[in-house]
Parts: structure tokens; sequence; C-alpha cells
């Protein structure tokens, strides 16, 4: 998974308020328990130094995302009194939490950003003609494009086609072309469609034979669209539970490679020794997320050590000790790294944690 999402973070220097916050619209009263989570956010980041204006910034973005139905939460990032970075997540936080320091504490949301799939959602429905009972029936086509889970809560625009069903072999053409187009910039791992049998044959029939087997078909209608959530949720869920993108999977498997051959490829020191020295390719976490205890770092991205006595020998200065996590995922977007987030059943690793190595 690459990392981009987060370059506003690092664009500018903190000391950073990071809030992660319930804004579910599913309990009673949603708008005073909102209003609640705003009085705690500012008090919270007053009494853990915040300025007040970065404090006021914060706690006045909680539950902006109002018009989201159901179940999420919300990652709000401030310095400076300025809102740098805001992202609605799709499971709330399992109890709000607030941090100020040096760092923004970003690796929860980079984490809930995993496995990041790229897909295509199409849903195939027939309808009644628009003019008379006499005329022939329309097809109705919704397609959505997206990344799971991410924009599950911030989907993209959706795209909605009336056509006659007896146009629909050369519409399908042109539609299997556009799909075609998606996969091979890599934009979707996995065509999802449901709807219409008869529909869903002729678009399949029309994509280049080595990516029909990228297509799934799901059960239900795809009418039950809430409001700000993605076309597809609920069967996109039970679809991508478990799995890694196409990418993401390919560098895993480079990750055992390297691992066979160099044991000394996972652990929390051997993830800083790949960081300090700028090869960490990507790295490659479990879920749940492991507690490391805090480690040291300097001025500059690559300056980051076990210890401050490390820091030293590198002629450091200015260092200081932070939460690991923050100082990992600091050091992996500064330079260049990606995140590959592996349930633990699948890839258990020491510490929780390993380094693909780039030379």
């Amino acid at each position: 998974m690459k990392l981009h999402f987060l370059d506003a973070l690092y664009a500018r220097p903190g000391p950073y308020a990071s809030v992660y916050v319930d804004t579910s619209r599913d309990v009673d009263d949603p708008d005073r328990a909102i209003e609640l989570r705003r009085r705690h956010t500012r008090s919270d980041l007053i009494a853990l130094g915040a300025d007040p204006a970065t404090a006021a910034a914060s706690a006045d973005a909680v539950g902006t995302d109002a018009d989201l139905p159901g179940r999420h939460g919300q990652a709000l990032f401030a310095t400076h009194g300025e809102l740098v970075l805001t992202e609605e997540l799709t499971q709330p936080p399992p109890v709000d939490k607030t941090q100020y320091g040096r760092l923004p504490d970003a690796m929860p949301l980079a984490l809930q950003h995993g496995p990041d799939i790229p897909y295509v959602a199409v849903v195939l429905t027939r309808v009644e003609p628009k003019d008379s009972d006499t005329a022939p029936e329309d097809l109705l086509v919704k397609l959505q494009t997206g990344r799971w889970p991410s924009n599950a809560v911030a989907p993209r625009a959706l795209t909605s086609l009336r056509v006659p069903v007896h146009g629909w072999h050369q519409e399908a053409e042109r539609l299997a072309d556009e799909l075609a187009h998606l996969i091979d910039l890599g934009h979707a791992d996995t065509l999802v469609a449901c709807g219409d049998t008869w529909a869903r044959g002729v678009l399949v029939n029309r994509l280049p034979a080595p990516l029909r087997n990228r297509v799934v078909a799901v059960p239900g209608d795809g009418q039950d669209i809430e409001p700000g959530r993605a076309l597809l949720e609920p069967q996109l869920a039970d679809l991508f539970r478990g799995r890694l993108s196409a990418h993401d999977r390919d560098r895993l498997d480079s990750f055992a490679a390297q691992r066979a051959r160099r044991p000394a490829s996972e652990g929390l020191p051997a993830t800083v020794a790949a960081l300090q020295r700028g090869q960490a390719d990507a790295l490659v976490v479990n879920q749940p997320a492991e507690k490391w205890p805090p480690i040291w770092i300097g001025a500059d991205p690559e300056q980051v050590a076990l210890s401050a006595a490390d820091l030293e020998t590198f002629g450091a200065t200015g260092y200081e000790e932070q939460p690991a996590d923050a100082a990992l995922l600091y050091a992996a977007v500064a330079t260049g790294a990606e995140l590959i987030v592996v349930p633990r059943k699948e890839t258990p690793l020491e510490d929780g944690i390993g380094v693909l190595l780039r030379y």
C-alpha cells in the first residue's frame, strides 16, 4: 500500500494534535453525543499542552461528517491552529483517543486503509420503460470505482446509465473496454458485479479473456445504497475480508522469499536498521498491531534508532524519544517506503513487524 495519502501530514513541522473519535449516527441522540466529544477533544488537547487554536480546530471538526450514516469514525490532524487532514474511518476507534506531540499519530489511520484493494462495482437492473407499457425494457447500470475499505465511507462518484435492453450488446462492448482500461492501469484488481444474470453475462463475455477471472458475481440488487456509503458495501466487506491487494500480495511474496534467504528481515531492530540506511522498500506490519517501546528520532527521517546513544554515533543532534509507530511511519513516508498490513494468523512476524528491502 502506497502512503501518499499521508504526505500532507509530513509537509509541515509539528507539533501535531491527533484525534480519533467515534462519530457514528446509529445511537440515541447522536448530535448530543458528538457535542460531548467535541468538548472532550478540546479539553483533552489543552491538557496535553496543545495551543488553544489547534485544540479548537480539532474540536470544531468533530462530527462534520453528519451526513454519513451508520457506524464510522473520524481521524483528525491539526497543527499551528490549522486542520491539516481529515479522514473518515470505516470502523470507529474502540475508545476516543487524543494525542499531542512532535509527530502525528497516523499509524492507526494507515492500518485502517489496508488492504487498500482497488475495485470496480457494477450493478445491472432491469427497469420498467419510461414511456409506455408496450416499450421495451431498459437496463439500469450503476458503476463505482473505489479502494477497499477507505472508500466504503468516502465513496467516489456513482455513474448511472439507462440503456434499452436491445442496445445492451453495443453498450456492454463500450463499457467492457472502459473496465479493461481501469484494470490495466491498476485501478481495479476485481470487478464485482450483481444484478441481472443475462446482462452480466453479456458484459463479461466482452471483456478480454485474461480479465474474465477478475469478475466476481455477488448476490443482491444494489438498490439499498445509503447516502454517503459505497455501492455494494456489504458484499464488498464479505468478499475482501482477509484478502490483500494484488500489489501487496506480490510484495508479500517477495518478502517471504527474502526472509527465507535473510532471516534478519523481521523484528523492530531489523526494521529500524533498514530505515536508517534508506533500504526499506515496505514495512510489513501485523494486524492486530503490537505495542512497541518508544524509539528515538533526530532531525532527518533516516535518523531513527532504538536508543539515544545510537543516534549520537550518527552525529545526530536535537533528537528525542517518540512513540515507535509514529516514528516508523514518519520514516517510511519520508523515505518512500510502502506499508503492507497482513493478518497475524497468516504471516506472524517477530515483534509484529518486518521490512522488505530495496537492495
